[in-house]
């Protein structure tokens, strides 16, 4: 694990949740309004939703999807950028000193035929810092995106950071790692939505958005990080989003949150110090017993209808 620099300072985070779609004129506005507001809180780090420069998938998938199903969605698949072309440059210009975190569909070449990937990208006025490609993927989201393998930490002006997206967050693995590579701050970005079947009248009963709120306390407790959500709002084709963006201490206790209304949560705290008042005693980093853990077991049978999986 990185050791952490001794220092003692104030950090400024500021978690968004909003609606983003396919409207690249209306994206530029909308960052471009927040990244204006936060300025004026005196944000250090701000954390946009996944999926807010082109927006997300209309629809999550299925491998049963009939070919109609799939030309459709093919036919409606987010734009996708280059980490550095000039879409991402026009974000770093809004960003100046600040530290900004957004996500977008990245198009990369690889063995001479374009890949995309459900990306997040760190960046400041000087450009692009760090990117984590999406991992994990929920339902039919491999129809539309490659899956990335690695989760790693990278240094900013604000600390050292980990980034996740979604249902990446769903997965402790995840977070663990980026803790164990000195992450202080992990930023989850999400357009997460509500249930698929049997979805409630009310965004906050939802039982999706209950398993939102409870990956993003019990991640940032489990390794004693401050924790940054961000999350869409409103719909996008057949998904409705549960916003509520919130910043998590390394307690696990919420600091602040937006609502299901979404807009912006602010935090100032000093990270370095939190990190070490928590980790005084109880230090589950420190605590672990690798040689006890059973990562190589076997993935149990499930019965043919399977029940509805974590983010399903």
């Amino acid at each position: 694990m990185t050791a952490s620099p001794t220092r003692s300072h104030e950090t400024t985070i500021t978690v968004v949740a909003d609606a983003f779609g396919r409207d690249l004129k209306a994206a530029y506005a909308t960052i471009a309004r927040i990244v204006a507001e936060a300025r004026a809180r005196g944000t250090d780090l701000l954390v946009l939703p996944e999926a807010c420069l082109g927006g997300y998938l209309p629809s999550l998938g299925s491998v049963h999807d009939d070919e109609e199903t799939l030309a459709r969605r093919r036919r409606n698949l987010p734009p996708a950028f280059a980490l550095d072309g000039p879409e991402i440059a026009r974000v770093a210009a809004l960003a100046g000193g600040m530290t900004v975190l957004l996500g977008l569909c990245e198009a990369t070449q690889e063995a001479g035929a374009e890949v995309r990937y459900n990306t997040a990208v760190a960046l400041t006025g000087d450009g692009v810092l760090a990117a984590h490609r999406k991992v994990h993927q929920p339902l039919g989201e491999n129809l539309s995106y490659a899956a990335a393998s690695a989760f790693e930490a990278f240094d900013s002006p604000v600390g050292r950071i980990g980034m996740l997206i979604c249902y990446d967050k769903a997965f402790p693995e995840a977070s663990r790692t980026l803790a164990l590579d000195g992450a202080e701050i992990i930023a989850a970005l999400s357009a997460w939505p509500t249930a698929r079947t049997a979805a409630a009248d009310r965004i906050e009963d939802d039982r999706w958005k209950k398993r939102f709120d409870l990956y993003d306390a019990a991640r940032a407790l489990d390794n004693q990080v401050v924790w940054a959500a961000s999350n869409q709002t409103g719909t996008f084709g057949s998904l409705r989003f549960v916003g509520n963006a919130k910043i998590v201490g390394p307690g696990g206790d919420v600091r602040a949150e937006t609502g299901v209304a979404g807009g912006l949560a602010t935090v100032t705290l000093d990270v370095h110090a939190e990190l070490a008042a928590v980790r005084q005693g109880m230090y589950a980093l420190r605590d672990r017993r690798p040689e006890a853990y059973r990562l190589d077991a076997v993935l149990p049978d499930y019965p043919a209808e399977r029940p509805e999986p974590a983010y399903a």
